[in-house]
């Protein structure tokens, strides 16, 4: 007999059991309902592109994270690390059949060969959105206003979106004279979060060359009392005022004017440290859960699409990491368990009513209801069973009596209340009606976050 092989995932690589698919799914949806909502439009681009598309414009952490490989046709080739990138190859290659301002939205898996942890995998999910062909202010807003809507439709909505605006810092650093090491600077200071302000002034020090240099950096990336504040003081280290400054006074001035300034806070520790980016940007933490880092980022590239293309477009857009946003929500406790789209379950009491079964099941799905037959004649604890993995709520049993009659019963399975002599319209009617009902607070064993974030 030959040996069996070993069922195993690659490290950083997660298999999906229902429950937990049902649940991505669904926040999917809810996602891409809002990013259809203000105007964005799908598109899909390949797993695979030649390396030199992916890598052209990157720093030499990001190439040491791809997953790189020459194809059987010997060519360079990478899987995606991010949607962006290829975004900017898509316009490109397609500007001729585009229209500008173009928006559009990308759900989809991509692949960093990085080291996993808590929320942070090898193979993940982004949703992008994406506005090209627009550098104003408006196109800078939406996509902040878009970032705060999606999250609140999936129920999160305790959250800080903090933003800044590379231009001022580059400014900033032109001033100081290091220019030539913005790079080194912003992943330095991409880092305060995680590893601190000592080990990063200490590094800013080595890449200044100046203790007195790197005491500006970290003085210019503090935060003041409110936005204005710390606008004026980022203003006035930067050398005064500037389109750059402006700009972020104009996005402002619409958060206002829309009545969501308070989830929007001026961080210039925020840089993010791919070099692409070029104006505002910014990361969204869930405030009770800040250690998971951010779980929707983002920011303006005007120059990204002229890595493949003559003219300038520039673009702005943001990203929610979905599989980091679950993690963070299930160490939170506000995650529910749902492990199918089912509302009823028909049980199958004796085979030879299995003519009976399927018609009422015809009748339940023609009143809008998800509705399956339990296919075996089986114990009905073991019937049970199976509906309670799936987290079914109600219950269908159909006699000989009710085969006859065109009737049945109806079971809510949580409370085991049973109606009897139900039509097929009725019963229907009772399902929907629950399922239009909101649950009480009592009803969630997290209440307090869940009336914040929602549950899931």
């Amino acid at each position: 007999m030959d040996t069996l092989i070993q069922p195993r995932v690659l490290k950083g690589f997660r298999d999906f059991l229902p429950d937990a698919e049902i649940q991505r799914d669904g926040l999917m949806e809810k996602i891409t309902s809002v990013y259809r909502s203000f105007g964005f439009v799908p598109i899909d681009t390949p797993v695979l592109e030649y390396t030199e598309i992916l890598l052209r414009k990157s720093n030499g952490e990001t190439e040491k994270q791809v997953f790189r490989f020459q194809d059987n046709g010997g060519r360079d080739v990478a899987m995606r690390f991010d949607l962006t990138v290829p975004f900017a190859r898509f316009t490109a290659e397609h500007q001729a059949e585009l229209y500008f301002p173009f928006k559009r939205y990308h759900l989809a898996k991509v692949w960093r060969g990085e080291k996993p942890q808590a929320g942070r995998y090898r193979e993940f999910i982004q949703c992008d959105v994406d506005t090209v062909g627009s550098d104003s202010a408006a196109a800078d807003f939406e996509i902040l206003n878009l970032m705060r809507s999606a999250l609140a439709a999936i129920g999160v909505k305790n959250i800080t979106i903090r933003m800044n605006h590379r231009g001022i810092f580059n400014r900033f650093l032109a001033k100081l004279g290091v220019s030539d090491k913005s790079e080194d600077v912003l992943r330095s200071v991409d880092k305060l979060a995680k590893t601190g302000k000592v080990e990063v002034a200490e590094e800013l020090t080595e890449i200044a060359g100046s203790a007195d240099t790197a005491d500006e950096i970290l003085s210019y990336i503090s935060c003041e009392a409110d936005f204005d504040s710390t606008l004026a003081k980022l203003e006035r280290m930067a050398g005064g005022p500037a389109e750059d400054t402006q700009r972020m006074r104009d996005v402002y001035a619409m958060m206002k004017a829309a009545g969501i300034e308070t989830a929007y806070v001026l961080d210039p520790s925020i840089t993010r440290g791919l070099d692409y980016y070029t104006g505002v940007v910014y990361e969204t933490f869930l405030n009770d859960l800040p250690s998971i880092g951010s779980v929707c980022s983002g920011g303006r590239y005007d120059n990204l699409a002229g890595l493949y293309m003559k003219e300038k477009v520039p673009g702005v857009g943001a990203s929610i990491g979905l599989d980091r946003l679950i993690a963070g929500l299930e160490q939170l406790g506000l995650t529910e368990k749902k492990g199918s789209y089912l509302d009823a379950e028909i049980y199958c009491l004796d085979e030879k009513n299995a003519i009976a079964y399927q018609k009422a099941a015809a009748g339940l799905r023609a009143e809008g209801i998800a509705v399956e037959v339990f296919p075996d004649a089986k114990k009905l604890n073991q019937q049970y069973a199976v509906t309670d993995a799936k987290c079914v709520p109600w219950g269908i049993f159909i006699t000989d009596k009710d085969a006859a009659g065109g009737t049945m019963s109806l079971k809510k399975l949580a409370t085991r209340e049973m109606t009897d002599g139900l039509t097929v319209q009725k019963a229907a009617e009772i399902i929907l009606s629950s399922k239009k009902q909101a649950v009480s607070p009592h009803e969630s064993p997290t209440s307090t976050q869940a009336s914040r974030y929602g549950v899931l």
